[in-house]
């Protein structure tokens, strides 16, 4: 059984779109499902992490073409410079306004058509049985939709993250035009895949008003988080954030309770140290400065996945943040199933009626803290610190094994092979 996968995030694309699929295509084969890749040859991706070129599995084939992306122009320097600020590219309005109302459903819009000839004639020429989209962004949606009306093969479209509902498409301050057209592309897709995936139970209710075949495997951690030697824990009281961070996601309240806590307990300020590993927003750094916390907090910028898992097995406290949008109840972010392998406590800031509340209590990994609820996070944040001080700050998460990537892997199997029978 053979099986086309989509997707415009491939090593070596940094960050956590790519995950996902890489991780999949690294255990279909125990599943006797042979994967094709397609994805782009020559994209600037904003950021590289190249060690990730190692984990595609050797024999698999992998088809590249080129793209013309737009938004190299508009929003990336040259290659060969650092390309920042990727968590603030919604702070500049007339780009956002651009990528919002011209690029509909994204920038990536110009590679369906070439994209869409160039695997017709490898289906022709190829026994495929099912067809694989991953978004966003959403065009490669479009370009198994163009083969599917083309071809006798079964189609599933796999969403990360919403379309028309993704929290931070109100920053490109969309005309009704590209409000309705972006609506209408996703009803079609939802309408005419053969099967909808996406990562949360409160997204599959979404998805579920427009398709009726819609089923839910979340992201997950794979080996390579279970490192064999124990790591030594940080002497200093760390609170650490990895990954991007938007201005959605900024923790206001977070830094208000510590300036707070800090004033009344001089030991607390000795010990205090917070870790910013990854793309952070500028408003996130304007808060920090705001609340006089710059000289407790340290911004390591973007660093490999592998450098990620050490920051996450060193820390004394891992800092999860969900964007304080609408409709956030779905929102389960990459980083939650690796954080629950660090067996280190989760100190979340977000919905407490969530998806990701439901997996910290099942998994007794840490807690969620609504966005307002000053004293909650005052009280956990002085528990924290108190197990801290005396060497007993340590979790032990329960129920974690079925977000192993091969187990979620084989969910994947079953529901591919359901569709062709």
């Amino acid at each position: 059984m053979k099986v086309l996968i989509i997707t415009y995030y491939w090593p070596p694309a940094g960050g956590s779109g790519v995950q996902r699929w890489l991780k999949f295509v690294k255990y279909l084969q125990d599943f006797d499902i042979e994967p094709i890749v397609y994805t782009v040859d020559n994209e600037n991706y904003p950021k590289e992490d190249t060690s990730l070129i190692n984990e595609i599995p050797k024999g698999i084939t992998v088809l590249k073409q080129p793209i013309w992306n737009p938004q190299n122009t508009l929003f990336w320097k040259k290659k060969s410079q650092k390309k920042e600020g990727v968590s603030n590219l919604s702070n500049n309005k007339i780009l956002s306004f651009i990528r919002g109302n011209v690029f509909i459903p994204d920038p990536k819009i110009f590679w369906v058509k070439p994209s869409v000839k160039f695997l017709q004639n490898y289906l022709l020429e190829n026994n495929i049985d099912v067809i694989i989209s991953s978004g966003p962004p959403h065009s490669m949606h479009l370009i198994a939709q163009k083969l599917r009306a083309k071809n006798n093969v079964k189609w599933i479209a796999d969403f990360r993250d919403p379309w028309t509902d993704l929290y931070y498409t109100k920053d490109f301050n969309q005309g009704k035009f590209a409000l309705k057209k972006n609506k209408k592309l996703e009803k079609e897709v939802l309408n005419k895949a053969d099967c909808i995936l996406t990562v949360s139970n409160s997204l599959k209710k979404v998805f579920e008003k427009n398709s009726t075949n819609v089923n839910v495997i979340t992201n997950g951690f794979d080996d390579e988080v279970l490192l064999e030697k124990p790591i030594a824990l940080d002497n200093k009281f760390t609170i650490s954030y990895i990954g991007l961070l938007p201005k959605q996601s900024n923790p206001k309240l977070l830094f208000k309770v510590l300036q707070k806590l800090l004033k009344e307990n001089e030991e607390l300020k000795n010990d205090l140290q917070l870790n910013f590993i990854g793309d952070i927003s500028e408003d996130v750094k304007n808060e920090i400065q705001k609340y006089n916390l710059e000289s407790l907090s340290i911004f390591k910028g973007y660093v490999s996945h592998q450098e990620a898992i050490l920051y996450q097995k060193k820390s004394q406290v891992l800092l999860l943040l969900i964007p304080n949008v609408p409709n956030n109840e779905g929102i389960l972010t990459g980083k939650l199933f690796e954080y629950l392998t660090a067996k280190r406590p989760i100190l979340a800031i977000g919905n407490e009626n969530s998806d990701l509340s439901k997996i910290l209590k099942d998994t007794n990994a840490g807690i969620v803290v609504n966005y307002e609820n000053e004293k909650k996070l005052t009280t956990e944040i002085l528990r924290l610190y108190e197990k801290y001080k005396s060497g007993k700050l340590e979790v032990n998460p329960e129920n974690i094994q079925q977000y192993h990537r091969k187990e979620l892997t084989g969910k994947l199997a079953k529901i591919i092979k359901k569709i062709i029978t």
